[in-house]
């Protein structure tokens, strides 16, 4: 696998989390049950950082054998 399709596939998680997580802030919006509530900002609180993660290497894996290009210091050793 070449690193601009591991780039594509990332963007494509990357979306699907996006959507995932505008319906679970429109679930929490339309909960009042505590219980609930807690549990679905936990999951939120699960998966912003993996959205994070997954648009950070999209960009790193698309533009990794660019001249000047600027990598992430938390990709690299």
């Amino acid at each position: 696998m070449k690193l601009a399709e591991m780039s594509r596939d990332y963007a494509a998680s990357a979306v699907l989390l996006r959507q995932r997580l505008k319906l679970l802030r429109q679930i929490l919006a339309a909960t009042e049950n505590p219980e609930e509530i807690w549990h679905i900002k936990r999951r939120i609180a699960e998966l912003t950082p993996m959205l994070t993660q997954m648009n950070e290497l999209a960009e790193l894996t698309a533009r990794y054998y660019e001249r000047g290009y600027y990598r992430n210091a938390k990709y690299t050793l």
